[in-house]
């Protein structure tokens, strides 16, 4: 399993990216989308995680057009107001297009199985909604995604697999919000949804303030048995 910084080409031009790789050279491809602390330790090591589990992980870089190369952490409130306001300038419909630009990228690569899924977490999250209602990917992950709730008008275009990892106590995700994406998916046969009751927002994000241990581990498995299940 060896990472590196690639160039994915899209549509508005080439956008970076982390690309890990499985020690055989071949597996299913997985986007790997981006908290709002961009392309960070964090993200490439989940894709590193990802890559050792027999998948082709990559990691694009969703803030490339705004600012290129952003790696922040989740440690200071400087990086916190930097990361939020990137957020709030980022258009998730352009996101989207370059999640679809780079599954294209992993399907035409040497040794993919011409299967992609994606898997976000927070920003990511919602993302890995829309990539399940707006491009071809083949499954998709998201955890404690924010807004879907906005956007349940897109849901009848989910065509393939979704789950949705929803932390109970999200404070970023009222009760509210949770029980409408809960009844405006669960009448989709390919959407599951795990809540877990007890869990902040970020509950998976390893090092971070609201780190769970045992509910990550558990989401992580869904996650990977979910995987195995729609891409090999």
């Amino acid at each position: 399993m060896t990472g590196s910084d690639i160039t994915i080409n899209t549509p508005a031009g080439a956008m970076g990216g982390y690309l890990s790789m499985p020690a055989s050279g071949r597996g299913p491809g997985l986007v790997v989308i981006q908290e709002i602390f961009g392309v960070n330790k964090v993200m490439r090591d989940l894709a590193d995680g990802f890559a050792a589990r027999g998948y082709i992980a990559l990691c694009p870089d969703l803030f490339w057009r705004m600012e290129p190369g952003v790696q922040l952490t989740d440690k200071t409130d400087g990086e916190w107001k930097q990361a939020f306001d990137l957020m709030n300038k980022f258009d998730p419909k352009t996101g989207v297009e370059d999640i679809q630009a780079t599954i294209t990228h992993l399907r035409a690569m040497e040794g993919c199985n011409g299967k992609v899924g994606a898997v976000g977490y927070c920003l990511g999250g919602l993302l890995a909604y829309l990539t399940a209602t707006r491009t071809n990917v083949d499954a998709s992950v998201g955890y404690y995604g924010v807004n879907i709730q906005t956007m349940l008008g897109e849901a009848a275009n989910i065509k393939k697999p979704l789950m949705l990892h929803i932390a109970g106590k999200d404070e970023y995700l009222p009760p509210e919000a949770q029980k409408q994406i809960i009844d405006g998916l669960k009448g989709n046969a390919h959407v599951t949804l795990h809540t877990y009751p007890e869990m902040n927002h970020a509950f998976a994000r390893a090092g971070g303030a609201h780190f769970d241990q045992a509910n990550a581990e558990l989401a992580n498995g869904r996650t990977a048995t979910f995987f195995r299940q729609h891409l090999s």
